[in-house]
């Protein structure tokens, strides 16, 4: 582009060439308004969206349009933008290096969002030496690329050099045990990164024992995510030995893997050492009873794990019967996932008198388990004593039925600390909807119940419109998938009218038609409402 002053532009007030800009988004004004003359240049840096313009989201649609070197010569120019989101765009290895070349000088960009643009082993190492030499980088996301193990030594041999990096997303690149041996060397020298994404790679057993030997040297990483990664129970026995002398991480994400008992009873047996570690992803792998046991074991001794997730292992009653032991004792735990677990009504019986012992437990996620209305009998109990600091109940998917949602409904009229109820996919019914409406006349504490998928019909809807005229703290209903129609949706529509506290109710898969669509039509336009056409009849 010519940066002389181009003679249309001179005979323009400034006023007037303002009020051009303003019908500019920001992707135009920043790659293409800029650079075309001295004088446009000049006003621009006047302009007040420009001067305060710090964070720019480009679309595919618009950096095919302007290209990869006028997003360059962009950041040459802009002396404030800090955030650069170019995700989803194909931005491949020669354009990438474009964007590297000019980060080697910017002394504004504090985010970069590369993901999901295809950059292979090439880009990254453009990457990679922009990242020697930059100073002000703070956050990079490269997920979901290509960069593979060829990408990633670059990116390693970078971060021996980098000091001011601190978050680096890796997830779904291809990198394996050699590329994770780069990044092991590198973090055993760098000071400064404190998130890791590793995620969906394929480092195995050999890469855990690489990067556990690193954390045994590093100690800057706070939080490490390993999701995905074909980690067995070796691994994870690498992973645990280097936990017991860490001191910094905080978070370990190790879902998805291939760890059993033996796997889970090094990583646990680690948290009677560790200190540090407040978080800890366990789920989807291959965890029975016994792995729970060691689990509870591990708790006994741990005071300062306050998230664990064990969703979608094999626990069983007797697995939840060990927690639940533990539980009662336990002062630190606040978040509990034991989702997909086959848990059925006896170890929720169990987890049900934990709860009327514990004083720290907020949110305990139980959905897609076996409980039935007799566990969740158990649970109704613990709530109604409401002697427990618990907020949030996932319970759906659990075949609770109309006596469950009864049982719910009788102790949310006493409970005080209940905020968030799930209990969509559980076959209440009408009459599960009846009782649930009724608590909710007199509840004062709860603010999002879901009931998605329970085949309330518009009887149940009637009910729960009834109990919105006068309820005045409940701010999400989900009724999705209720065959609900025109009738129910009449109702609902007349209870907002009076109900001012309510701001989503979700209504999607039902059977509503013309008529109902009519009344719901202006809470629609509130944003209120929220319905599919997909069987808009």
């Amino acid at each position: 582009m010519s940066n002389k002053t181009h003679p249309k532009l001179d005979v323009l007030s400034v006023e007037l060439v303002y009020r051009i800009l303003d019908y500019l988004n920001d992707c135009d004004l920043v790659c293409s308004a800029s650079n075309v003359s001295s004088r446009l240049n000049a006003i621009i840096h006047t302009y007040s969206r420009y001067q305060t313009l710090t964070t720019l989201n480009l679309e595919s649609d618009q950096i095919r349009h302007q290209g990869a070197q006028n997003i360059a010569e962009a950041l040459k120019q802009t002396k404030i933008l800090t955030t650069l989101n170019l995700e989803s765009i194909l931005i491949r290895d020669q354009e990438a290096q474009h964007i590297a070349k000019v980060l080697e000088q910017n002394k504004t960009l504090t985010t970069l969002n590369f993901g999901s643009s295809k950059i292979g082993g090439e880009g990254a190492k453009h990457l990679a030496k922009a990242l020697e030499q930059n100073k002000t980088l703070t956050t990079l996301n490269l997920g979901s690329n290509k960069i593979g193990d060829e990408g990633a030594k670059h990116l390693a041999k970078a971060l021996e050099q980098n000091n001011t990096l601190i978050t680096l997303h890796l997830s779904w690149n291809t990198i394996g045990p050699e590329g994770i041996h780069y990044f092991a060397k590198a973090l055993e020298q760098n000071k400064t990164l404190t998130t890791l994404d590793l995620g969906s790679n394929k480092i195995g057993d050999e890469g855990a024992k690489h990067l556990a030997k690193a954390l045994e040297q590093n100690n800057a990483l706070m939080s490490l995510n390993l999701r995905s990664n074909q980690i067995g129970d070796q691994g994870a026995k690498h992973l645990a030995e280097a936990l017991e002398q860490h001191t910094t991480l905080t978070t370990l994400n190790l879902g998805s893997n291939e760890i059993g008992d033996e796997g889970a009873q090094y990583v646990v047996r680690a948290l009677e050492q560790n200190n540090t570690l407040t978080t800890l992803n366990l789920e989807s792998n291959k965890i029975s009873e016994q792995g729970a046991q060691y689990v509870a074991r591990a708790l006994e001794q741990n005071n300062t794990l306050t998230t664990l997730n064990l969703q979608n292992n094999l626990i069983g009653d007797q697995g939840a019967q060990h927690i639940a032991k533990v539980l009662e004792q336990n002062t630190t735990l606040t978040t509990l996932n034991l989702g997909s677990n086959e848990i059925g009504g006896e170890g929720a019986k169990h987890l049900a008198k934990a709860l009327e012992q514990n004083n720290t437990l907020t949110r305990l996620y139980l959905s897609w388990n076996k409980v039935g209305p007799e566990g969740i009998h158990y649970f109704a109990k613990a709530l109604e004593q409401n002697k427990q600091t618990l907020a949030t109940l996932y319970v759906g998917h659990n075949h609770i039925g109309a006596d469950g949602a009864q049982q719910l409904a009788k102790a949310l009229e006493n409970n005080k600390t209940l905020t968030v109820l799930y209990i969509d996919y559980n076959d209440i019914g009408a009459d599960g909807g009846k009782h649930l409406a009724k608590a909710l006349e007199n509840n004062k504490t709860l603010t999002t119940l879901d009931l998605d998928n329970n085949q309330i019909g518009d009887q149940g809807a009637n009910h729960l419109a009834t109990a919105l005229e006068k309820n005045e703290t409940l701010t999400m209903l989900f009724l999705s998938e209720n065959k609900i129609g025109d009738e129910g949706a009449q109702h609902l529509a007349k209870a907002l009218e009076k109900n001012k506290t309510l701001t989503r109710l979700r209504l999607d898969d039902n059977d509503i038609g013309h008529e109902g669509m009519r009344f719901l039509k202006h809470l629609m336009q509130e944003g209120r409402v929220s319905w599919n056409h997909r069987n808009y009849r």
